[in-house]
């Protein structure tokens, strides 16, 4: 059995459909995760990342199953105008490689952007797009794209817009403070992770207190051993 499979989507913006390419829950056995829920895989072909965004042939327009349907004023305009009218039908619909996933998410970053997504949706983008190049070896571009993800993630924290979504409260609190500590703001790190243990009662999400516990722990431990 093939580890990839055909999704039909229908494009937002011009509403053709086209195949995009989807690893099947099977083959997606991960082999060990870092401490912000990046995920690595035996193989690099059954990594879901990969394919998360998903590129319309026929305009351009890229997207995610996080996307919502609603169009603010101008934006639909904005798109046909920046995206599809400069479209050259480049198609992603097959299996891919790296560099062409490094290039789908930048078109979801940019079509998400020109549509005013949700904070919480771009940070997804960007937070994904970061744990890509974690996985390339590709530090510099790594903590440029964390840096993107934590200020909207802050920005999503501040106006709520992750209420309704997969992401729950505390989550995202962790995550914020995860990105403040991997790129070297502890203090601003261990503010988030006190308010998830001060959570520790009202959630159910006890892996996660205890993952923010363990990192306040590993921040002090540091100081002691700078000092």
């Amino acid at each position: 059995m093939d580890i990839l499979y055909d999704r039909t989507v229908t494009c937002l913006v011009c509403r053709q459909t086209y195949t995009t390419k989807k690893v099947r829950s099977r083959f997606i056995r991960p082999i060990r995760h870092d401490t912000d829920f990046c995920s690595y895989y035996a193989s690099e072909e059954a990594n879901p990342l990969l394919y998360y965004v998903h590129v319309c042939p026929h305009c351009g327009f890229a997207a995610t199953e996080e996307f919502s349907t609603y169009f603010p004023p101008q934006t639909l305009e904005a798109i046909q105008q920046n995206i599809c009218a400069n479209w050259h039908g480049k198609n992603y619909s097959g299996a891919r490689t790296f560099a062409e996933a490094i290039d789908t998410y930048k078109l979801g970053i940019y079509s998400a952007t020109l549509k005013k997504e949700k904070h919480i949706t771009l940070a997804g983008l960007y937070m994904r797009l970061a744990w890509l190049y974690r996985s390339n070896q590709q530090s510099e571009e790594e903590r440029r794209f964390m840096r993107l993800a934590l200020e909207q993630y802050i920005a999503s924290y501040e106006a709520d817009d992750f209420v309704h979504t997969h992401m729950s409260e505390v989550r995202l609190l962790y995550l914020i403070g995860e990105l403040y500590r991997r790129l070297g703001k502890e203090k601003q790190a261990i503010i988030y992770f006190s308010r998830v243990i001060a959570r520790k009662k009202e959630t159910i999400e006890k892996g996660i207190v205890n993952m923010a516990y363990d990192r306040w722990q590993e921040i002090r431990e540091e100081k002691k051993g700078a000092q």
